[in-house]
């Protein structure tokens, strides 16, 4: 059996690595010819994921076809480029497992809905939790959320990606893995500028929390469970990413703490911080479903360019109200 991974960055080669080193064999899809190049010459990539030795079972290539009447593909292209992805994609039925997180501007859908739009007869599943790719490329345990309303296809996948340090755990709840991975990203930027504006722990604490409060209102509106939003994809991303700089979007928001503008942060990433493509479109999002999301709304004039001392100021100073 081959299965596809759709993304050369670093958490679609380590998600390969994964399979790899379990006994699969693994077409790797990359934009990047340098990518393909280096994985396919020197078993690394060198450009997202430098110094993780990859398995031979990896063989990259630069062509969407010759992904063509595979069984299983996981889609982990950004966000934002998942439509025109799996435009292009063949549409031969393939199951998708989708792993981007975020919300796509314009349509404000989720991915597996943009994934059913474009594949209609292809099985969906969404692969969500609290990872960092080169912890997981490394061998270190990690543990991750599949949802899926096809429960055949969960136990393949089960099987398929359990191993001694990874453990996938089952849900039928897809809305709610989505949604807990694509506003956790708009709080870590949140969190990242409580750090970088010297906050203290207090107001990053209180911060995870009321952001997790914010999450649950989004996701309860959008018809997704509790407690997958209190699991791994929403509550267990959420504290990985807003407690640690080797989350982008963390990082991203230490740099908007520290007063540096969003458009110079932006521009010189490579990797991409989804929150902050996330963080106006859940706005737009919250506001068409009712649901209040100060912190979102903080994100985003943030990233518009707003002065952090006003902004903290102004959230700081919100009516006084009942905890739930």
């Amino acid at each position: 059996m081959t299965i596809g991974v759709i993304g050369g960055g670093a958490w679609g080669t380590a998600l390969a690595q994964v399979l790899a080193s379990g006994g699969t064999a693994v077409r790797l899809w990359a934009r990047e010819p340098e990518v393909v190049a280096s994985v396919n010459g020197a078993q690394v990539n060198a450009l997202f994921l430098a110094g993780v030795p990859l398995s031979p079972g990896i063989e990259a290539t630069a062509d969407l076809a010759a992904l063509a009447g595979l069984d299983t593909i996981l889609v982990v292209a950004p966000a934002q480029h998942v439509r025109a992805t799996l435009a292009a994609l063949p549409r031969d039925g393939a199951a998708l497992v989708l792993c981007a997180k975020g919300i796509e501007a314009g349509t404000l859908q989720l991915m597996s809905e943009v994934a059913a739009e474009l594949h209609p007869d292809a099985p969906i599943a969404v692969l969500s939790g609290p990872t960092f790719a080169r912890e997981v490329a490394e061998g270190k345990p990690t543990a991750l959320t599949l949802a899926t309303a096809d429960m055949g296809l969960s136990d393949r996948l089960m099987t398929l990606l359990a191993g001694p340090v990874l453990r996938p755990y089952a849900s039928d709840d897809v809305i709610g893995a989505e949604i807990g991975g694509a506003v956790k990203n708009v709080l870590a930027i949140a969190c990242g500028v409580v750090a970088g504006a010297g906050l203290g722990e207090n107001a990053r604490a209180a911060l995870i929390a009321r952001g997790f409060a914010e999450m649950t209102r989004f996701g309860l509106a959008r018809g997704a469970r509790p407690e997958t939003l209190a699991g791994l994809s929403g509550l267990g991303d959420l504290v990985l990413t807003c407690s640690s700089t080797n989350s982008r979007n963390f990082s991203l928001g230490v740099g908007l703490g520290e007063g540096q503008p969003a458009a110079a942060l932006l521009a010189d990433r490579r990797t991409v911080a989804e929150g902050a493509f996330t963080a106006p479109v859940l706005r737009e999002a919250a506001a068409r479903a009712g649901v209040a999301m100060p912190i979102t709304q903080a994100a985003c004039d943030l990233l518009d360019g707003a002065d952090v001392r006003h902004v903290i100021d102004a959230l700081l100073a919100r009516p006084l109200k009942a905890e739930v």
